[in-house]
């Protein structure tokens, strides 16, 4: 999925404050993607409002806001082996649980540089970032391995791919901070 620029991404922590600005019109029509962890008291608030979610909880809570199985086993398989056994069949949810760690390396690794960008990272770059342990190192290499080989690509297409996907949407992201 790509973002637009025009796209409201909202940290669901700051989803009370977002629905106050959405009840001002204060998003102009934009679509609006929820971010981050979607917790039982926030779910009711946000369904219906948002045009995407990205992160729920639990399954429980997705079968109660009417989430088809399909989107359920998605969502729960990123989290594999860590903490869940639901595990990654189809390429989407292979591309998720491979992708989930690395964009935090990736991230860490953006705000070192002078630009403050994965607009000019280069794949030789992060992966002197990722041999060392100690740079990001809450960041499974182990996890981001294991998506690679899951999904059947070397390690450095697996960074390649992130870092033009982390790109495609990086303004839109740094908008949606600055709004809230």
């Amino acid at each position: 999925m790509s973002y637009r620029s025009e796209t409201s991404l909202i940290d669901m922590k700051y989803a009370p404050r977002a629905l106050q600005k959405m009840a001002e019109n204060a998003y102009e029509g934009r679509p609006l993607h929820f971010i981050g962890h979607l917790q039982r008291n926030k779910v009711r608030q946000v369904v219906g409002k948002a045009d995407l979610i990205q992160s729920v909880g639990s399954a429980e809570l997705l079968q109660e806001i009417g989430c088809s199985e399909d989107l359920i086993h998605a969502v729960c398989s990123h989290g594999y082996g860590i903490c869940c056994d639901v595990e990654p069949v189809e390429e989407m949810e292979k591309v998720l649980f491979a992708a989930d760690e690395l964009t935090g390396l990736i991230g860490a690794a953006a705000r070192m540089r002078p630009s403050k960008s994965v607009q000019d990272m280069e794949v030789s770059s992060l992966k002197k970032k990722y041999k060392d342990k100690k740079f990001a190192a809450g960041c499974s290499r182990d996890v981001i391995n294991t998506g690679a080989e899951r999904l059947g690509w070397p390690i450095e297409e697996l960074m390649e791919k992130t870092i033009l996907a982390m790109r495609s949407c990086e303004d839109a992201v740094n908008e949606a901070v600055l709004a809230l």
